[in-house]
């Protein structure tokens, strides 16, 4: 038999919850029922309920799951509305920019028994589990560099908190991707030197840290508004092997001489979605999918940049 359809409901409709809502409405393990943001209108949204309010998404009697893309400082108040109320909750990252609110989230998560996750881009790339399966030898450091000529990125440029520093920054929605992927590869971060330096009255301008997973050093290093492309590279050094991981799917490896690339395929949002409507209806996921407590890891080494820890 095939399952029923999981009932979505949506909060937050900018570049990220709209480009889910494209996704969900035409996949088959989803049903959307509801989608809410103050900003927007029903008529951007023909055919489906729309509410200005967050609020009926995480009452609605018909929803079994709430995605949440609002501001980070709004996460907290969803998804205990919604865990409260019996619903799953897929969380855009980071989980919180408060640590107490992410220490809340993930304890109310352990306490309902619900499926979570976040939506860390490297979850489920298939260049994720390439590195994972590879015998690299003894690991000798991770290099995590990070470039953007412009900050926000064009594709985000309404989305204005994104250059505020109480919720904004690179740190807390690109950094935390590479934080994440390290984690998962190396085991759980301890910050050993991390700070930012910041523009007038907006996010960082520069980041830089000095992490280490057991006694492997993470050295991380971030700067906007310079002439240059746009980059994002984590490289993982081992004796045998190292890889490189550019721009979110394209991998490299070396065993001693230059850069070769990996043929990959497979991981999109489509998949998380797939792997969450999984977790919804009670089975494994897998490592695929990122949970509240992966994600409270996460955002205390992300906000130790921000002098909070």
């Amino acid at each position: 038999m095939t399952a029923a359809p999981v009932r979505l409901g949506i909060i937050g409709l900018g570049a990220m919850g709209t480009r889910v809502l494209g996704i969900a409405t035409q996949h088959p393990d989803f049903e959307v029922r509801l989608v809410s943001d103050p900003n927007r209108s029903a008529s951007d949204f023909p055919g489906l309920r729309f509410s200005t309010d967050g609020a009926d998404v995480t009452g609605a009697e018909d929803v079994d799951a709430v995605y949440i893309a609002t501001p980070p400082a709004l996460h907290e108040r969803y998804s205990l509305a919604a865990l409260a109320s019996g619903k799953a909750v897929f969380c855009e990252k980071p989980l919180a920019v408060d640590l107490a609110e992410g220490q809340r989230m993930a304890a109310a998560a352990s306490r309902a028994g619900l499926a979570t996750a976040v939506n860390f881009a490297l979850s489920d790339q298939a260049s994720v589990a390439e590195i994972e399966r590879a015998d690299v030898g003894e690991v000798l450091g991770v290099d995590i560099t990070l470039r953007f000529p412009q900050w926000p990125r064009p594709f985000q440029a309404d989305a204005r908190w994104l250059d505020e520093r109480e919720q904004g920054g690179f740190v807390r929605e690109v950094l935390s991707h590479f934080v994440y992927l390290t984690d998962r590869i190396l085991g759980p971060l301890r910050v050993e030197v991390a700070g930012v330096d910041y523009a007038p009255e907006a996010s960082e301008v520069a980041a830089h840290g000095l992490l280490r997973a057991g006694e492997v050093p993470v050295h991380v290093s971030g700067r906007t508004g310079m002439a240059g492309a746009e980059r994002y590279e984590w490289i993982l050094w081992g004796s045998r092997r190292s890889f490189l991981l550019r721009d979110w799917s394209e991998l490299f490896v070396s065993e001693g001489g230059d850069w070769q690339p990996v043929p990959l395929s497979g991981g999109s949002q489509a998949e998380r979605l797939s792997l969450f409507a999984k977790a919804v209806r009670g089975a494994d996921a897998g490592a695929g999918l990122a949970d509240f407590a992966a994600a409270l890891r996460v955002q205390e080494v992300v906000e130790a940049f921000h002098g909070v820890g």
